[in-house]
C-alpha cells in the first residue's frame, strides 16, 4: 500500500536571536557614538577650548582691515608703545597703544587687574585677546604681554640698558601709569 504524500505545512522562521542582537548592538554603537559628539562639541564650543579656535594677528594686518575681523574673537599682537599706558579706577580700565610696522592700534581694557609684566617702558610684545570695535579700536578681555627672553635681556644690558623688572620708579621706568579722568 503506498502512502499518500504528505507536504509539510511551512513554517515561518524568525531571525535567530544572534542576528537580532548583532542589528540591535550596531544601533546602539551608532547611538553611542552620536552623544559623544554631541558632547564633545558642547564642551568645545561652551568652554575656554574655544580660545584654540581664535584667529591671531598683527597689529598692521588688522589695522589694514579692520572690517574683516569685525565681530569675531581675535588675537592680536604688537609691541607696547612707550607711553601709552593710561588707567582709570572707576569704572576700572586700562588703556595703551600696540603697534607693528608703522601701525597702531589703540586698546581698551576694561578690567582692574592687569599682569605685573605689562609695564610702560620695557619694549615688550603684548598679545590681546577681544574684539575689534566700529572705530577701528579693540576691545580686549584678556592682556598677555610677552617679556624679553633671558638672551634678550643679556644683550639688552651689553647695550647698556637697566634691567626692567626692578622696582617701580627706578632706573628711568615709571611708578604708575597715567591717570584717565573719570566720567561722569
Amino acid at each position: 500500500m503506498t502512502q499518500p504524500e504528505t507536504h509539510p505545512e511551512p513554517i515561518e522562521v524568525s531571525p535567530r536571536p544572534a542576528e537580532r542582537s548583532a542589528i540591535g548592538a550596531g544601533i546602539k554603537i551608532v547611538a553611542v557614538f552620536a552623544v559623544l559628539a554631541t558632547a564633545l562639541g558642547l564642551l568645545i564650543f561652551n568652554s575656554d577650548a574655544g580660545d584654540a579656535f581664535v584667529y591671531s594677528k598683527l597689529v598692521h594686518e588688522v589695522v589694514a582691515d579692520p572690517a574683516q575681523f569685525k565681530d569675531r574673537e581675535l588675537r592680536v599682537e604688537g609691541d607696547l608703545k612707550q607711553g601709552s599706558i593710561q588707567f582709570r579706577e572707576d569704572p576700572c580700565e586700562w588703556r595703551f597703544v600696540i603697534k607693528k610696522e608703522n601701525r597702531e592700534m589703540p586698546v581698551r581694557f576694561p578690567q582692574c587687574i592687569v599682569p605685573d609684566t605689562f609695564k610702560d617702558g620695557m619694549g615688550i610684545v603684548v598679545t590681546v585677546q577681544g574684539k575689534v570695535q566700529n572705530d577701528g579700536s579693540f576691545l580686549a578681555n584678556q592682556v598677555i604681554p610677552r617679556c624679553p627672553s633671558k638672551y634678550e635681556m643679556k644683550q639688552r644690558e651689553q647695550n647698556g640698558e637697566k634691567m626692567p623688572h626692578s622696582a617701580p620708579g627706578q632706573n628711568g621706568y615709571p611708578a604708575s601709569p597715567t591717570r584717565m579722568p573719570l566720567e561722569g
